[in-house]
């Protein structure tokens, strides 16, 4: 019977998701490109694990570890650049996280001892990295797409989480070679690294991802009701103060009279360079004066949107998802939901329910 190691269907699904988000066109393929390089550099990681330590290839091992000091930086830089309101990418100032990697190339050539040493470091740090940009929430990733920004978020700490976790994999290896003389450390090495690097594919397949799940939290409404507000303010938020109550009255009529939450791409950065203020300072507002993520703040504009839609015209849902400026079918159902606690079905059928009794009998 052939042999296929388990790594080798890792990277088949990786490379299943890279393929994807290259047909989405060039547009998203600039949108995402540390995110398809990310995923690449996974894909090619996992088949060699599966060289190594499937069939025994110990030929590839130098390769090996050459890539491995690239992941962690690599995957800083992609979520890094999310949470920078340029998203510029790559620059010359990024040299010095090549330094691990040529460190790396060095120590292979004079003492090769400290070698494990510095993947085991490298990976704690830049996990902690990762944690430390985690926490502004999922408002901190100013350039990610306002209905993925808790998407993504939860991609940027399960990638802070991974690494962290590869970095105690690998102590284990080597207190295993010291004490146990090394008879669990290829199965050690072999399966830790695969679930790893899976784990750390779907992450960046879900971050660099165009088509969004959706965000669920919080809590379901009659935003669509008559007479209710589009957004309120609950008993229990953050305090306010005059500048923060001004910020969110101006970003109120810019969403209003320019109707933004239609632009399908919008995020955070576009919003606080329409209003000329720090994308902090806008999310701030809308935290504290309207209690809620500016990513709920824009979907229940939409939300709306859709409500008049499906009152007032007979267009189908399917272009009305578009037109009140959500991605996909899927993201919009969820919100609908969670802000009208209702499908966008049974709301037009209960609307023209009221309507038609509301008529005068002829």
């Amino acid at each position: 019977m052939i042999f296929i190691p388990l790594s080798f269907a890792v990277s088949l699904f990786l490379a299943a998701f890279l393929v994807r988000l290259l047909l989405q066109g060039r547009e998203s393929l600039a949108r995402n490109h540390l995110f398809v390089l990310l995923i690449a550099l996974y894909a090619v990681q996992t088949t060699l694990v599966g060289l190594r330590w499937g069939y025994g290839m110990a030929a590839v091992l130098p390769l090996l570890s050459l890539l491995a000091t690239a992941i962690p930086p690599f995957t800083y830089l992609a979520f890094r650049d999310l949470a920078r309101e340029d998203g510029a990418g790559l620059s010359l100032a990024d040299w010095p996280h090549l330094l691990p990697t040529a460190a790396l190339v060095l120590l292979h050539l004079v003492w090769r001892d400290p070698i494990d040493l510095l993947i085991i470091a490298e990976f704690l740090a830049y996990g902690l990295r990762l944690l430390w940009l985690a926490r502004l929430g999922p408002d901190g990733l100013v350039a990610a797409r306002l209905d993925g920004t808790l998407r993504s978020h939860r991609s940027l700490l399960l990638s802070a989480l991974t690494l962290v976790a590869s970095a105690f994999t690998d102590i284990a290896v080597s207190l295993d070679l010291l004490w146990g003389e090394g008879r669990h450390s290829a199965l050690i090495v072999s399966a830790a690294t695969t679930v790893i690097l899976l784990l750390l594919g779907i992450a960046a397949v879900v971050a660099g991802a165009e088509e969004g799940d959706g965000e669920t939290d919080g809590d379901g409404g009659e935003l669509c009701s008559p007479g209710a507000p589009l957004v309120s303010r609950p008993a229990l938020s953050p305090p306010m103060s005059g500048e923060h109550e001004a910020v969110a009255a101006s970003l109120d009529r810019l969403m209003a009279e320019r109707r933004l939450y239609g632009d399908t791409g919008l995020n955070l950065g576009k919003l606080a360079r329409r209003l000329g203020l720090p994308a902090r300072t806008v999310s701030q507002a809308v935290n504290r004066v309207h209690g809620m993520s500016v990513s709920h703040y824009v979907n229940n504009f939409r939300v709306a949107e859709a409500c008049r839609l499906l009152a007032e015209t007979d267009m189908p849902v399917t272009r009305i998802v578009f037109e009140a400026g959500f991605m996909t079918k899927s993201n919009f159902n969820r919100e609908f939901l969670r802000v009208t606690a209702s499908s966008p079905t049974a709301f037009r059928t209960a609307h023209r329910a009221v309507a038609s009794t509301a008529q005068p009998a002829l």
